[in-house]
């Protein structure tokens, strides 16, 4: 499946088709605040990331600045630019949620460089090309942008929010199911403790307490996560896996 086509969701560059999200899925959805917090980055990022791209390379005098051979690096400092301003203002309004989450945070720009934005933006334009596998390498590498290409700012912005909306909601509900499990609770950014408890369970033998905490135990929950995926996926839209 070429890249222009590729499908936020059942995509082989979506978070769950090419594990593209499992490190943030992993890291960050221990508690329903972090995976709140990682969200509201990830919109951030991507959002702003290709907005701002797409404006700079989509003016003549941009053109004549910037070469045509190395955009998708320019592409990746202003996701780490727009990562860093998150990551600053937010440490600003609740320094211990920021530390908490501090590590995920600094990850956002790498998984909007690596979600195959960039191929998408330069291939927009001119006859897509396939791209058999999501990789951090693939994306960043791929083949310079036409000039003369059309660049719809619009529809590129919406894209990024799409995929963003794709793994944060997939973030979301993974810590709603996972930290239940693991601490009996529900939490949310907050506060100079770094989060509040929104809802508690009382312990019994349906929570298995610390056996979802760790990675572990969130890698269980991911298998099983990702085998109703393929299973639905091969049942609804086994043309992804022929194209993709």
């Amino acid at each position: 499946m070429d890249i222009k086509n590729q499908h936020s969701f059942w995509g082989s560059l979506s978070p769950l088709g090419g594990l593209t999200g499992a490190g943030l899925l992993i890291m960050a959805s221990a508690r329903l605040s972090w995976a709140v917090t990682v969200a509201l980055g990830l919109f951030w990022v991507y959002a702003l990331t290709v907005l701002a791209y797409s404006f700079l390379v989509s003016t003549e005098i941009s053109r004549k600045i910037f070469p045509q051979k190395g955009r998708e690096n320019l592409f990746a400092c202003l996701a780490s630019f727009f990562g860093s301003i998150f990551l600053l203002l937010f440490w600003l309004l609740c320094p211990f949620a920021a530390l908490e989450v501090f590590l995920p945070l600094l990850l956002i720009p790498l998984y909007c460089a690596g979600s195959g934005i960039f191929g998408q933006i330069t291939r927009g334009g001119t006859s897509p090309h396939a791209l058999p596998h999501a990789s951090l390498h693939a994306s960043l590498h791929a083949s310079p942008v036409n000039d003369n290409a059309h660049i719809d700012i619009i529809e590129n912005v919406s894209n990024a929010v799409s995929r963003a909306a794709v793994l944060a909601g997939l973030l979301i509900a993974f810590s709603i199911v996972r930290e239940p499990l693991s601490y009996c609770s529900l939490s949310f950014p907050g506060t100079s403790q770094g989060m509040i408890t929104i809802m508690y369970f009382k312990k019994g033998s349906f929570f298995p307490i610390g056996m979802f905490a760790s990675s572990a135990g969130a890698l269980l929950l991911l298998g099983y996560l990702l085998t109703l995926y393929q299973y639905y996926r091969n049942a609804l839209f086994p043309e992804v896996l022929k194209n993709g």
